[in-house]
């Protein structure tokens, strides 16, 4: 079953639909119309890179035209005497920007991911892995969401979406997470309808006792915001992943920290628990959410051995996670080339099934007329050596090193200055740009 067939959810809300006349279709493979005398000069052009799109079924060298923060034209020959400035990418992959989709961003004073210190700011850990989007599962919740907008969603250049916590306080911790009382469906779905293009999603996690209602408040909240939920099954003992993922989900709804095994996945006789292949048969999605302490390599690779891959891939990104075997985006992708599972695949769950799950299907392509959110990477080959979260190591031979990032047209990240001038003698570069300007 497809990510297009599980969720009813996964349609882009009128206010963002792309509408795409004949003149962006006609450039979209660089053909006559980008010959033309009167065509439109780019803002930047991207040439010869391996572009693969899953989307659009691309997997070959192909040349990515920017107008406007927008993809403007895809093609084989684009002239580059049309581009104010290009960029050869010959021998790099060029992707859509990745959609991490799970990530603690709530940056602030408190000890906690609610606005707390656990958190990150994203701009400073996402472009440098080739993330464009990054998805909060749940630091915020119906309470502080406005507070999170304001301080970090409308202050980022990442695009920063949310899971709003079904608990009002967010993740604020101890106690505050326990709160029965502070999980209200109506009201979490009040404010995930107020913001439809942000909110794409309710979160539950951490819970720790035996009650149902965690989940089944974020499933209702869900349900009435037509959005789905995601799960972090906590700890408790007494309810049974067998029972969420073939009774209270619903398709499209998510599970995190699949890899984990610390919450039934993995069985005594060292096979997949059953209840994930079910799960998946009625239609939920399985992400990595790899994070401090949820991916174990038994996990992974008996998924493997059992074709059983994620639906999505993500960090779990935080303060102590990206210090350890998780470290950012483009490692755990990495981890999954070291596995066996074809680039094209890895991509394809970095980029477009994450923006389809999301009911976001303006991201995680490069289609004439979606943003220009872009990635390019270089894949090193050498051993490299990569870690889970319980000291354990797994050696492979393949490296996604993020080479160039670009958000909305913009270079945002430039591992190898592709877009500086080279130094001379006597060379003057830009002085407006100042060590620490305002934003």
């Amino acid at each position: 079953m497809s990510l297009r067939t599980r969720a009813p959810w996964v349609v882009l809300p009128a206010v963002l639909t792309l509408v795409v006349g004949a003149s962006a279709a006609s450039s979209a493979t660089g053909g006559a119309s980008d010959a033309s005398p009167t065509a439109v000069t780019y803002d930047l052009l991207l040439r010869r890179g391996h572009v693969i799109d899953p989307k659009n079924n691309r997997d070959k060298v192909l040349d990515i035209a920017v107008k406007n923060g927008k993809i403007a034209a895809v093609g084989s020959k684009i002239d580059p005497s049309r581009a104010k400035q290009t960029i050869d990418v010959k021998g790099k992959y060029l992707t859509p920007g990745l959609i991490d989709m799970h990530t603690h961003l709530f940056r602030g004073p408190e000890d906690a991911y609610s606005d707390g210190v656990l958190g990150l700011p994203p701009d400073g850990f996402t472009f440098r892995s080739g993330v464009t989007t990054a998805l909060d599962t749940g630091s915020a919740g119906w309470e502080n969401f406005e507070l999170f907008k304001k301080n970090i969603i409308d202050t980022s250049k990442t695009r920063v979406l949310s899971m709003l916590n079904i608990v009002g306080k967010g993740m604020a911790g101890g106690d505050k997470e326990q709160d029965l009382d502070n999980m209200n469906a109506a009201e979490a779905a009040k404010v995930a309808k107020k913001y439809p293009e942000i909110i794409r999603g309710i979160k539950t996690a951490h819970y720790e006792g035996p009650s149902w209602a965690p989940v089944e408040r974020s499933v209702e909240a869900g349900e009435l915001a037509g959005i789905p939920a995601m799960i972090d099954f906590g700890s408790a003992k007494e309810r049974t992943i067998e029972e969420l993922l073939t009774e209270k989900l619903r398709p499209g709804d998510i599970y995190s920290h699949v890899y984990s095994g610390l919450r039934g996945e993995l069985g005594e006789d060292g096979k997949l628990n059953p209840a994930l292949a079910a799960g998946r048969e009625r239609g939920i999605l399985f992400d990595v959410g790899h994070g401090g302490g949820s991916f174990d390599w038994n996990v992974a690779m008996e998924g493997k051995e059992e074709g059983f891959w994620p639906d999505t891939i993500s960090t779990d990104l935080h303060v102590t996670s990206m210090n350890a075997g998780m470290k950012d985006m483009s490692n755990v992708m990495s981890k999954f080339l070291a596995m066996g599972q074809p680039l094209k695949d890895v991509i394809e769950e970095s980029t477009w099934k994450p923006a389809q799950a999301l009911g976001r299907k303006d991201l995680g392509n490069l289609s004439v007329g979606s943003p220009a959110d872009i990635a390019v990477f270089d894949l090193d080959k050498g051993t490299f050596g990569y870690t889970d979260s319980f000291g354990l190591r797994v050696d492979g031979k393949q490296k996604l090193v993020t080479e160039l990032t670009v958000r909305a047209g913009e270079v945002v990240w430039d591992l190898n200055g592709r877009t500086a001038k080279p130094w001379k003698p006597g060379a003057v570069g830009d002085k407006t740009h100042t060590e620490h300007a305002a934003p």
